[in-house]
């Protein structure tokens, strides 16, 4: 099923807890961000400290040699760290990126079928977290691994 595309509604994002909401967009309860439409991935599990994204590459994401750009692999990899950073985050905190380093461990053909992606929390403080994510292939091979630091914004802020 193609899950509903959106954005939740500002009232939801107050209520719930970082990982309910993960929860809700990962069952189609919340819109899923209109971003994973367009690039073809989606949340599909989510618990505290630890979330998994799946995605499909095409035709579309080809850089000029042919395979796809590493934009896509670092994409997910920076949704992956941050949804796992927003698992542990009270109802209405938030957070952002503030920095993201990938290693690409192999090319990503457009043919590679479905790739997942795993990020899980490696330090959680009061105003910074890191995370780190895998991409891998349907065969299990790592194509892609990095980390993330985070800034973490309280409710009040």
């Amino acid at each position: 099923m193609e899950p509903a595309y959106g954005l939740a509604d500002p009232e939801t994002l107050r209520r719930l807890s970082g990982l309910e909401l993960l929860r809700a967009l990962a069952a189609g309860d919340v819109p899923a961000p209109t971003m994973g439409q367009r690039l073809g991935f989606r949340l599909v599990e989510a618990e505290e400290g630890r979330v998994a994204f799946e995605g499909t590459p095409d035709g579309g994401m080809l850089n000029p040699l042919g395979s796809v750009h590493g934009g896509w692999a670092l994409t997910l990899i920076d949704s992956a760290a941050g949804c796992a950073v927003h698992s542990r985050l009270p109802a209405g905190a938030g957070y952002t990126t503030l920095e993201t380093k990938v290693n690409f461990t192999r090319a990503i053909r457009p043919d590679a079928g479905a790739v997942r992606c795993e990020g899980k929390v490696l330090a959680f403080g009061r105003r910074i977290a890191t995370a780190e994510a895998r991409l891998t292939g349907a065969d299990g091979a790592l194509l892609a691994h990095g980390t993330s630091t985070l800034m973490i914004f309280a409710a009040a802020d």
